[in-house]
This record gives C-alpha cells, structure tokens and sequence, in this order.
C-alpha cells in the first residue's frame, strides 16, 4: 500500500505553510462535500453558482462547515443557515456570526462583499462575535489524510462539553499532508500535525488570548509565507504567545513596508521586520529551501520537490512606535 501524503512529509517544517487570506467566510452545510466542496455539495444550486464564481485570487475564502459527525443531508432547507465572517489580519480582528438568508449568497455584488471583507469592513450580519471556533479538516473526498487523521480529532472534542460548541469540521483548509489541520477564529491562526491534547490546548489557550500548542502552529493566514515563518521564529525565540500580539513587515532597504499575501521575497530570500504591540521589534532574514526526496502534496498526486521557508535567528532592532502601526 502507498504510504499517505501525510506520513511522507513527516519532516517538513509547519511554519510558513498556512494558507493565505486575510478574511474567512464560513457556511453550515450538512451533507457530503466532493472535491470542490463549494460547487460539488448540497448547497442549493443559485448558491452553488454563486460562490463558485467567486474569483480565485479573493483574498477571502469561503468554506462550508458542519457540526462534527452530522453528515446526513435530506437536502430540506429553510432558506438560511449558520455563518462565521471573521477579518483576521493582525490589529483589526473582527467576527460576526448568526443566521444568514441564502439571498445573501447570491447577491449579484458578493464579490465585492468578500473584498470589502478582507479590508476589514464586515457586512452588517449577525451579531459580533468574539468566541473561539476551531475548524478541523475532514473531507475525505480532498484528500484522505484530512479524514482519517482530522475526524478523531474532531469527534473527541466534540464528545468533551467543554469545547462541544467550538469545534467544527470543514470543508478544506490545504496542506493535507500535514494533517489533522485546523484554523482558530477569529484570529486566523493555522494548525498542522494535531492530536486531541494539542487541539485542546490551542483552545484553551485562545480562550485566555495565547498560541496554545506553538510547535504546531503553520502561521496567520493574513500574511504570506516567508512572514508567517518570521513571526513564528519570533514567538518561540522570544515567548511570544498572545493571539494578536505581533504583526510583521517586509524590509526595503531602512524601511519597513507592508507584505502582500502573495510576497516571496527576492531569489528565495525574504528580510522581515518583525513588531510586537508593546514596541519591541526584530529583523529576521528568512530562506527558500528546497527539501529532498520529492514526496506527494496530496494523497494520489505524483511527487514533486517541497518548498520550505527557514528563519534565520531574529536579531533585535530599534524599537517602534505602535502609534504608527502601517
């Protein structure tokens, strides 16, 4: 039998791997979910059509939920369902959460709503919401790995009253091959590699505003991969641990600008500054690697060379001053 994707990149670093988007738009769907959960499920076909023409490079994302072990769908609906809508980048955490009408979904100016949302302006549905949620991947149909590894997870905290109502499982978070993968809203903090103590301790520990589990943290999903791996090398460097304690820039010769979500530095190599809220900052200098042998991304796709980003040490700098936050 193949070895699972997850077992062949057993040795791959966490940091830096999370996905990227600065917003997270999450949907109650029971049912089955195909591949392409948005278009290949039970959602009602105007919503299908809907969400999955929304453009690829929205920096929101769009996911479909369900309470953990609920997969069966008569496909009766009332016309509304569940939704989390968080804005996640650092500084600007926001979520609202509620009953939302399917017409919401098939508004002829959605694109424009989830771009709105990833500058940080929410539409006005639902109520805010500030309770931690954890959505662990389980579809199967994406790739085995999320299923088998991602579902006792997600089963074990949903048996546990105290974290029954913060656990979901969902449709697709990418990285299969790090597995069980979960994202913590409303921050965008991503996961890879859990077991049910560390799935509990990232819980526990957004409750009282940390990282819980920091070795199994891939990063934030609003910054691009040479800042995720920064900021990571920052907070188990220097014990870094509150949820939206630290934001990160690129570095352009002696000034620090703004990183896209889609920044990869030049020829491999990313200089990052690295702040904290309380005025501290590091510069961390970060690298392209390539890892050997080529293993599969996914369950069932032919191998090919893994990309790694690795922080150098961070060096501490002269402080900033957080009243002038970019």
């Amino acid at each position: 039998m193949t070895e699972r994707c997850s077992v062949l990149s057993s040795d791959e670093p966490l940091a830096g791997t999370a996905p990227r988007a600065r917003a997270w738009l999450v949907l109650e769907q029971p049912g089955p979910y195909g591949f392409r959960a948005l278009t290949e499920s039970h959602l009602p076909e105007p919503v299908r059509a809907s969400l999955g023409a929304v453009p690829k490079e929205s920096r929101t994302t769009v996911l479909l939920a369900r309470p953990v072990g609920r997969h069966a769908d008569a496909g009766e609906h009332d016309g509304r369902r569940r939704f989390w809508f968080a804005h996640v980048a650092p500084g600007g955490v926001r979520m609202r959460s509620g009953v939302l009408p399917d017409t919401e979904l098939v508004r002829p100016d959605l694109a424009d709503v989830l771009d709105s949302a990833a500058r940080g302006e929410l539409p006005p549905w639902g109520t805010t919401s500030t309770e931690p949620l954890l959505l662990v991947c389980t579809n199967a149909k994406r790739d085995v790995c999320c299923a088998l590894n991602g579902r006792p997870v997600a089963a074990a905290l949903a048996a546990d009253p105290r974290y029954a109502d913060r656990v979901l499982e969902v449709s697709h978070l990418g990285g299969h091959r790090f597995s069980p993968t979960a994202l913590l809203l409303p921050w965008g903090h991503a996961f890879g590699r859990l077991d049910v103590d560390s799935a509990r301790a990232v819980l526990d520990g957004a409750a009282e505003g940390r990282i819980g589990a920091p070795v199994h943290h891939r990063g934030r999903t609003a910054a691009s991969q040479p800042v995720q791996a920064a900021s990571i090398a920052v907070r188990l460097a220097e014990g870094v641990d509150g949820v939206d304690d630290i934001d990160a820039l690129r570095v352009v010769g002696d000034r620090a600008v703004p990183a896209g979500l889609r920044w990869q530095g030049e020829d491999g190599v990313a200089d990052v500054e690295v702040r904290h809220v309380d005025g501290r900052a590091w510069r961390v200098t970060v690298h392209r690697r390539t890892l050997e042998p080529a293993r599969p991304e996914s369950c069932g796709k032919a191998p090919v060379e893994p990309h790694v980003w690795v922080a150098d040490p961070p060096v501490a700098t002269v402080p900033w001053d957080p009243g002038s936050r970019p």
